[in-house]
């Protein structure tokens, strides 16, 4: 498979306050982990471009938009909500992730690439129509698949998000549109201490308890989001790939190994290639032990890459 690896230099010059999880660090322990396993090399690699404000207004309100550009910081740090800050490049790194989603759309959709990673940050899935959230800024995944509805004419998409934090911000933007299916499986209660109560017949919320692990996760996906997606038949699919559910991160409770992101990888990949001519658009969102991270990252690529 032709996997493309999508990236930004500034993704390493977005910094949040002290020493924070989602830290540069993130991005270089995934990088070290992939040239360990032989696998860097193997990816077709890109420089991602800026999204437009026209891109991210198909999900985000242009007061919102302004808003973003006008705290963007010359110097120091701007607190936009309780968990999330903007230093002087962070607007920069936020505008390259949700360009690198874009143009992964643009490669897959063009047929120049089997399928992508989208190696980026800050994260995007707490991000809603006007408010940022959970560190994240704008919702990478949510313009790519405005992007797919408007460019490309997709007709339907669907997102799966393994992040053991809820995409609420994803939920939002989309629940109302018939076109897309959010398949999100997170632990509960957990920030943003939402979805539990919210589930639809296209946003399959499916809140874990603690210490959920392996079982429930293919329960989950073979019970619940196969015969859903099956019936939905999505010409595109999504992943919010976060890798906060492992045994080893230190935010959270639940205990994936690095095979079982494989695993969930590759059903993944079966329902592309049954619904969507394999198209697969895969965005980093969490994962804050860097070892794990960077581990459970190569099972995914690798997945990717079969």
């Amino acid at each position: 498979m032709r996997t493309a690896y999508i990236s930004h230099p500034d993704t390493l010059l977005h910094v949040m306050d002290g020493n924070h999880p989602e830290s540069p660090a993130r991005i270089t322990a995934i990088k070290n982990a992939l040239i360990k396993a032989n696998l860097h090399q193997k990816l077709v690699h890109y420089e991602a471009p800026a999204a437009t404000d026209r891109e991210l207004q198909r999900v985000h309100s242009t007061e919102y938009i302004h808003k973003i550009h006008a705290l963007s910081p010359k110097a120091g740090l701007v607190r936009l909500d309780a968990d999330t800050t903007m230093g002087p490049m962070s607007l920069s790194a936020a505008l390259h992730a949700s360009g690198a989603a874009i143009f992964a759309t643009d490669l897959v959709m063009r047929g120049l690439a089997d399928n992508a990673f989208c190696c980026i940050r800050p994260p995007g899935h707490h991000a809603g129509i006007a408010n940022s959230a959970g560190f994240c800024i704008f919702n990478h995944v949510a313009v790519a698949v405005a992007h797919a509805f408007e460019k490309y004419g997709i007709k339907r998409a669907a997102i799966i998000d393994f992040d053991v934090h809820h995409g609420d911000g994803t939920e939002d933007i989309f629940k109302s549109d018939p076109r897309v299916m959010l398949c999100s499986t997170f632990q509960h209660p957990l920030y943003p201490h939402r979805g539990a109560d919210s589930r639809s017949d296209r946003m399959l919320n499916v809140p874990l308890q603690a210490k959920s692990g392996r079982k429930e996760f293919q329960q989950t996906f073979e019970q619940v989001f196969l015969p859903a997606l099956n019936a939905f038949k999505p010409e595109i699919i999504y992943i919010s790939a976060g890798f906060d559910a492992h045994i080893e991160d230190p935010l959270a409770d639940l205990v994936l190994e690095n095979i079982d992101y494989g695993w969930m990888t590759q059903f993944i990949k079966k329902i592309a290639q049954q619904h969507a001519k394999g198209r697969i658009i895969s965005s980093l969102e969490g994962g804050y032990h860097l070892p794990a991270l960077g581990e459970a990252v190569c099972s995914h690529i690798e997945a990717l890459l079969e």
